[in-house]
């Protein structure tokens, strides 16, 4: 009766690990995106003999040995560690928040002269707040790390992040911010982390090796045809546009890109510089060869390639990225999750289905909990 066992709405890596499972499973499988090429937005194009992160940098982290041992039956990951810089009207500090930042900051040398100086700088907001809870972003921040942090590396570059005031978004965006005393630069905490040698590519075509697919397939613009095909559906766009909008549109942030060649080798010896303040228009600048070139190796190709990151609001036709927590927002996805929890034959998954923002692993790691549930 049926062509298929499943069809799979979404090529990223939700879609591609639950089709890998199933089809290991026996499962006959075909696998859909709307876009030209496979793998999602952790596709990668091939300049200058760099992998470039089309859709911004991904950098793969895990504590999940399951998932990482996965991923690494798959492809090799190379030694790849997260430690971006930010750009403070041309001052440099090292991120995350650790001795080095600190250094930089203030001048203090060990860790107890810098918690004695974020204590004394987070008295200054404890006072003014007089026993209340923070009302806004700005008085959270303000009471986890102190004015200058907040002022230099966060104000400007979450303000650009979200295109509004501080003073304006909620104080739960902010919770935490983690604060190192000691002198590392490592951003992750997780066990391991790395990126595939090969480049993202060579990921999402093991995924997806001996599974049928098809790009440049628009499911809605073909729903009716494609729906009869499968007896299940798993589905990982945005949950309010497979209801036809009902309740109302979900709302996002989105990035724009600016992806240059540049006729150098090396320009700003670093794969990742966030620009923190206001006035500079874009959140940061990724410069792709140093996420699988270490030292002198960068020098092994004559150019390089950087992308330009804008945050902006999103608008029918863009591409969604972040999904905006807010009480409306978080309201309106209560109501299609109900709807999909009545569905019989159809599995949402990733962050669009779910209306919840999830780094790789753990996208990878829900795509196998919901194959080992149902195949």
């Amino acid at each position: 009766m049926f062509k298929y066992d499943y069809l799979i709405v979404g090529s990223g890596l939700f879609g591609a690990t639950f089709a890998n499972k199933a089809s290991q499973a026996g499962k006959r499988c075909l696998v859909i995106d709307q876009r030209a090429h496979l793998g999602g937005n952790v596709y990668c194009d091939f300049v200058e003999g760099i992998h470039v992160h089309t859709y911004g940098a991904h950098i793969f982290h895990t504590s999940n040995k399951e998932v990482w041992d996965f991923v690494n039956s798959l492809v090799s990951f190379n030694r790849y560690t997260n430690s971006p810089i930010a750009n403070y009207k041309d001052k440099y500090y090292n991120l995350p928040f650790n001795m080095n930042t600190f250094y930089q900051m203030w001048g203090v040398r060990t860790p107890q002269e810098a918690q004695d100086e974020i204590c004394r700088q987070r008295s200054v907001i404890s006072r003014q707040l007089n026993g209340r809870e923070p009302r806004n972003l700005e008085e959270q921040a303000l009471l986890l790390v102190g004015k200058d942090i907040y002022e230099k590396l966060i104000k400007g570059y979450t303000e650009k992040q979200w295109g509004r005031p501080c003073t304006e978004l909620p104080a739960f965006i902010i919770r935490r911010l983690p604060l190192r005393f000691v002198y590392d630069n490592n951003y992750f905490n997780d066990l391991y982390q790395g990126i595939p040698v090969d480049g993202y590519n060579a990921l999402i075509d093991k995924l997806l090796e001996g599974v049928e697919t098809r790009v440049n397939c628009d499911f809605f613009e073909n729903r009716e045809e494609l729906c009869v095909l499968a007896k299940k559906m798993v589905y990982t766009g945005p949950i309010d546009q497979f209801y036809d909008y009902r309740f109302g549109k979900l709302e996002y942030r989105t990035v724009r890109f600016e992806t240059e060649v540049l006729d150098t080798p090396n320009y700003q010896g670093n794969a990742v510089i966030n620009y923190t303040d206001r006035e500079t228009p874009f959140t940061r600048i990724i410069e792709h060869k140093h996420f699988e070139s270490f030292g002198q190796a960068v020098y092994d190709t004559p150019k390089t390639v950087i992308s330009r990151e804008y945050s902006t609001e999103w608008q029918p036709g863009m591409e969604p990225y972040y999904p905006v927590n807010d009480t409306r927002n978080a309201a309106l996805y209560a109501q299609y999750k109900a709807l999909a929890e009545k569905e019989t034959n159809v599995l949402f998954g990733g962050r669009l289905a779910e209306y919840k923002y999830y780094d790789m692993a753990p996208t990878i790691e829900q795509a196998l909990c919901l194959a080992k549930e149902n195949v």
